[in-house]
């Protein structure tokens, strides 16, 4: 998250081709692509560039800074989720979906859209709520009004402090913090400093609320047996909007399993295939009984060829066609 510092968003510097050339080169050698990632990307990206179909769609960002005071004032929702999607300038922007997309994908990749998707949304919440809390807390036991409770800031980096905490929650080894060697477990503490000392204007209660939320996400989840209920929420909401387009394709798979299982060919098979069916003594194909003329080898529907429902098992026929000539008539009905 970024403060509110003077009210406008500067200058770009061409950095939004840096971030599309990335996201293309990751997501091309990926043999599997990850949806969430790649929409939580270009719904971040659409509401900053806010082209012409979508600008009418979505409130400026004067109406969704997060803002402690506002949002418990007039129970704002909108400043509560939807000041995650804003950034002030480029650079806010690009660094932080940078980030997005090298946690997103591996975290996508190991756990599956469904979950990455809940988690996501659990981590939204509980950042933005902690953030909150938070503020609250310092206004009213240490009447820290105007640092914390009165605040603007809008980004998604406290969501990214989160899933940093998901991502390295299991992690023994060590990485490299602004050049800086820490435990990889301990990361998103050591970012959270050094962001505040290089970058003062940054938000320091929405990283930290975001770094308290993955651990409070990963606690609740350690300690919840069975499936992640958020997880299954977004699995049944899928389903439910998938549901047509499955319905269509059953259908198509029930009608061509309709149209190319009129008969069946085998020498082997005996007795009444079904009802109003016969089989041709020639070459045992199953026709209707409407059918004079066998639909696979042309030969007619004689008195002693094949079975009927009403006749019983007729007797052998004594003119069988060789099997040359069973061939030719084949291929001169089917070409």
């Amino acid at each position: 998250m970024a403060n509110f510092g003077e009210g406008s968003r500067r200058g770009t510097g061409g950095m939004l081709p840096l971030l599309a050339l990335s996201a293309v080169a990751e997501y091309y050698r990926l043999p599997w692509k990850p949806p969430v990632t790649a929409g939580l990307l270009a719904a971040n990206t659409l509401v900053y560039l806010r082209p012409a179909f979508v600008d009418p769609l979505i409130p400026h960002i004067s109406e969704v800074w997060f803002n402690p005071n506002l949002i418990l004032k007039h129970k704002d929702l909108k400043r509560f989720f939807l000041s995650a999607f804003y950034h002030l300038n480029e650079p806010h922007l690009v660094y932080n979906m940078m980030s997005l997309l090298w946690k997103g994908i591996k975290l996508e990749t190991s756990m599956g859209s469904s979950e990455f998707a809940s988690m996501v949304f659990a981590l939204l919440g509980m950042s933005q709520g902690v953030t909150l809390l938070l503020a609250k807390s310092l206004h009213l036991f240490f009447d820290y009004e105007r640092a914390y409770y009165q605040e603007y800031s809008v980004g998604f980096s406290g969501v990214l402090f989160a899933l940093k905490v998901v991502l390295n929650a299991q992690a023994e080894d060590y990485t490299s913090v602004y050049g800086i060697l820490v435990p990889t477990k301990y990361a998103a503490w050591a970012e959270l400093i050094l962001v505040q000392m290089f970058v003062p204007s940054a938000s320091f209660l929405g990283h930290l609320g975001g770094i308290l939320a993955g651990i409070l996400y990963m606690n609740l989840k350690g300690s919840h047996s069975g499936s992640d209920p958020v997880t299954m929420v977004v699995q049944g909401v899928t389903r439910a909007v998938t549901w047509p387009l499955r319905f269509l394709n059953s259908m198509v798979r029930s009608r061509r399993r309709r149209i190319s299982g009129r008969g069946r060919v085998g020498r082997g098979q005996t007795g009444i295939a079904g009802p109003g069916i016969w089989r041709c003594q020639s070459c045992t194909y199953d026709n209707s009984g409407w059918q004079s003329v066998c639909e696979m080898c042309g030969s007619g529907r004689a008195r002693g060829n094949g079975w009927s429902v009403n006749q019983g098992p007729a007797q052998s026929s004594s003119s069988d066609l060789p099997l040359d000539e069973l061939r030719r008539r084949r291929v001169e009905r089917f070409s």
